[in-house]
């Protein structure tokens, strides 16, 4: 079996309309412009600091740490407090989550947003329960695409990093998985500011659906590997 990693935001769940309200809503707290939904959704990714950064820098602003800073205690506040008030799971997600656990794949979540913020999302979306570990940028002291991030979640949920999978929309996934030595998934309805398949992943998805076949052709190319590796050590 597979360990599968799914990114957070933009990969199972359309956070946006929250974490771009929260945005909003703390730029003109602080007599910042706004930024239009459309230009703000490809700056979802990198947990809020990197949004905020992005945001300042997209409307010509300052975005010293300093800057940063003012505005991302403020942003968290509020997000914590409107976390799933519009976020909901992409289409045909929970059919998929049983799918795959019911094969015997452990399931987690590797994200760069804080992981008591993925747990609050995930609890309000009675979504928690389907994963062995969720795993945010505070847990471990390093984010992705740090590799070791993705392998101590695998290990967490009780999987072997060597036989696991990355599930993602970004360029950073991408890059997690390739620092891991893992394949990668992507899905092409997430936050990417380019097309997905542009940033090389091993497959990509416009499904959920698709996702079983997925992981089932790539377990088939890990057993098979294995099974090279293996003889080649007895003969």
């Amino acid at each position: 079996m597979l360990t599968i990693v799914f990114d957070l935001d933009g990969t199972l769940v359309d956070t946006a309309p929250d974490l771009i309200e929260t945005l909003n809503f703390t730029l003109k707290q602080h007599s910042l412009p706004t930024v239009p939904y459309d230009d703000a959704r490809p700056l979802i990714g990198g947990g809020a600091r990197t949004m905020i950064e992005r945001a300042l820098i997209l409307e010509g602003r300052s975005a010293t740490s300093a800057d940063v800073d003012a505005l991302y205690a403020p942003f968290v506040a509020h997000y914590a407090e409107h976390i799933a008030d519009r976020s909901r799971p992409f289409p045909g997600l929970l059919p998929v989550l049983d799918r795959l656990a019911a094969a015997g794949h452990p399931l987690a979540v590797c994200t760069n947003k804080l992981e008591r913020l993925s747990k609050r999302l995930l609890d309000a979306l009675e979504l928690s329960g389907r994963f062995a570990a969720i795993c945010g940028q505070d847990t471990f002291g390093v984010q992705k695409p740090d590799p070791q991030m993705f392998r101590a979640t695998v290990t967490r949920a009780g999987g072997e990093p060597a036989r696991a999978v990355m599930v993602g929309d970004s360029i950073t996934d991408i890059r997690t998985a390739r620092a891991a030595n893992v394949p990668v998934v992507a899905v092409d309805f997430g936050y990417t500011d380019v097309p997905i398949a542009a940033l090389g992943p091993d497959r990509v998805i416009g499904s959920f659906a698709e996702l079983p076949g997925v992981i089932a052709a790539l377990a088939a190319v890990k057993n098979a590997m294995d099974d090279q590796a293996f003889i080649g050590q007895e003969s």
